[in-house]
């Protein structure tokens, strides 16, 4: 393995992209510990500790934004707002008409479209910021006294400021990320986020060695050395499953028709058409991960409206991730709905199905067109239920952990969900990026025997 990475730094260009995407990332690290100084840092960080459900929503959002929620930085609304927007085009562009025929337009109409979701980041990151500010000046003791006004709220000045440096951060991680995919390697936003994830990791690793001891069944809130080997071979069977699952496909045989030219016979020749088994990807726990944020952030605020009220309360209790069985049953649900929904988007067994009739391609016990079509659907269905399962179990895995062995949702989140899912996924779409330059220079690839 050593001399394989001697190998890749020997290549001039390949060096070179690895040093400049290493750079960008050692930018977007700086920009990530510059705070804003509007805001106590020091309160910020006391409430979000004492307040175990706002801890844990700033660690889940944290993760998908590649940003610090506990305190405010010039990133503080991280990459998310780019992300959402591109989602939402992608959503438009499949039902849409005017989208989806920039889409078909190749290069120049996906140009088109990546110019409407700048707009649309730029739009978001407003908002967002707004309202993120707008919670924190509600807050008693976050904002520092000199910034308030006589009205004990803070200044329009000082708010358009704060507003403006948090869309300004947020453009320029998505100016990184394009930088990145142009003149680096590997999916610059991707890249972004898995340096987010990875970055908690020392802390996480910390915290969990604080509580940790050599003794067996240690107790008093410790956690033994028998415990500890249960966490090795829990994190290293999730991380091969992860891997299995991410690299699975279901290979369906087809075959070419023959055809002749002159005295020779060209096609006949037998190859498979692969169905990834999670077709969806980590878009599904996105989706519901997101989505059952807004039922939690909704009735924390009206319960503490309405202190004396114990409705509000209790359905704040109920959508709090890792303290409810509701919240759980929901996120399975949600994450099974938004991978068939995913995949319905994306995978299109009516235009596969003609791609391969007008290639001459066959699928062998199958009529060319919709016969074809409606097993290809009938494939991706069954192969998306498996999928799913993968997924609720990855996703819930964090929350078994913490329940079970008592542990923090920070270090149990990289035992499982979104953020070991999105660092896999990014590791090998790297490790493969790396290995075709590798072998287009006849050197064995990173992960060949």
């Amino acid at each position: 393995m050593w001399e394989k990475i001697r190998v890749v730094f020997t290549i001039p260009e390949l060096r070179k992209k690895i040093l400049f995407t290493l750079g960008m990332l050692l930018v977007y690290r700086i920009g990530w510990w510059i705070t804003l100084p509007i805001i106590d840092q020091e309160t910020m960080r006391n409430q979000v500790k004492s307040n175990q459900g706002l801890g844990m929503l700033f660690q889940q959002v944290a993760v998908f934004s590649a940003a610090q929620m506990n305190q405010i930085t010039i990133f503080g609304l991280g990459i998310m707002p780019y992300i959402s927007a591109s989602i939402i085009f992608q959503l438009l562009a499949s039902v849409w008409p005017p989208l989806e025929r920039l889409q078909k337009e190749g290069e120049a109409g996906r140009k088109k479209i990546n110019e409407y979701t700048r707009y649309a980041t730029v739009l978001l990151c407003i908002g967002q910021s707004w309202g993120y500010l707008a919670w924190l000046s509600s807050q008693t003791g976050m904002v520092m006294p000199q910034f308030l006004n006589e009205t004990g709220s803070l200044t329009f000045g000082w708010q358009l400021v704060t507003v403006v440096t948090m869309t300004a951060g947020t453009v320029f991680l998505m100016w990184l990320g394009e930088q990145i995919d142009e003149f680096g390697i590997g999916n610059g936003i991707s890249l972004l986020i898995m340096a987010g994830i990875l970055a908690n990791m020392p802390g996480a690793l910390l915290d969990l060695s604080q509580r940790s001891t050599l003794e067996l069944a240690a107790g008093r809130g410790k956690l033994g050395i028998e415990v500890l080997l249960l966490l090795v071979v829990l994190f290293v069977t999730v991380v091969g499953g992860v891997v299995f699952i991410t690299l699975g496909q279901r290979r369906i045989p087809t075959q070419s028709a023959k055809h002749v030219r002159g005295r020779r016979v060209f096609g006949g020749t037998r190859q498979y058409l692969p169905l990834r088994v999670n077709q969806a990807g980590v878009m599904p726990i996105i989706f519901a991960s997101s989505l059952l944020m807004f039922p939690s952030l909704i009735f924390r605020a009206l319960a503490g409206y309405f202190p004396d009220s114990s409705l509000w309360s209790g359905l704040s209790e109920a959508f709090t991730r890792g303290t409810s069985y509701t919240y759980t049953v929901l996120y399975i649900a949600l994450i099974y709905f938004f991978c068939y929904f995913w995949t319905a988007i994306t995978f299109n067994p009516k235009d596969m199905a003609e791609n391969l009739k007008n290639f001459g391609t066959f699928i062998p016990g199958h009529r060319p067109g919709k016969p074809t079509a409606n097993y290809l659907e009938k494939v991706m269905v069954r192969i998306t239920y498996v999928g799913a399962a993968f997924l609720a179990v990855v996703a819930i895995t964090p929350t078994i952990i913490t329940k079970v062995f008592d542990i923090p949702f920070q270090a149990a989140n990289f035992f499982g969900g979104t953020g070991l899912l999105i660092a896999v996924s990014v590791a090998f779409d790297l490790v493969q990026k790396i290995d075709s330059h590798l072998v287009m220079r006849n050197y064995k690839g990173l992960l060949e025997g």
